[in-house]
């Protein structure tokens, strides 16, 4: 194999890994945009104590430290635990950024969730009140 044609064919592989996150990331913002859930900071603090409020992220990084008043809810096991929530209470998500959220949400509104709402900017941004979970 030459040097041209080794270029060719990486530049290929970019092409197509660009292709594919580049549109899963545009598919799930239009998403988002339908579903009408990004909450900013200020909203999601005003409104969270009237929801069921999840952390998606695993345990680990809800342990280091979490929203004050969530629930860890994996979104690994989200199918699984999605058993304990209450369909008629909104449901708030949240993990470091929003594509998972917004992941998260889609399934809820899917197995019947009506009031799915979830944090714009994700935990990294959130400025409000956190807590650790500390180990005895």
């Amino acid at each position: 194999m030459n040097s041209l044609s080794f270029l060719n064919s990486l530049i290929l592989v970019i092409a197509i890994f660009l292709i594919y996150y580049g549109g899963s990331w545009l598919y799930y913002r239009l998403r988002a945009k339908q579903l009408g859930g990004a909450l900013s900071n200020s909203q999601f603090e005003e409104t969270m104590r009237k929801a069921q409020l999840i952390d998606l992220r695993e345990k680990k990084y809800f342990d280091a430290g979490h929203i004050l008043g969530a629930r860890n809810l994996p979104y690994t096991q989200l199918k699984m635990l999605a058993t304990e929530l209450r369909k008629d209470l909104p449901v708030y998500l949240y993990e470091q950024g929003s594509t998972l959220s917004i992941r998260a949400a889609l399934k809820l509104k899917k197995w019947g969730f009506n009031d799915v709402k979830w944090l714009e900017k994700g935990f990294n941004e959130w400025e409000g009140k956190t807590k650790k979970t500390t180990k005895l």
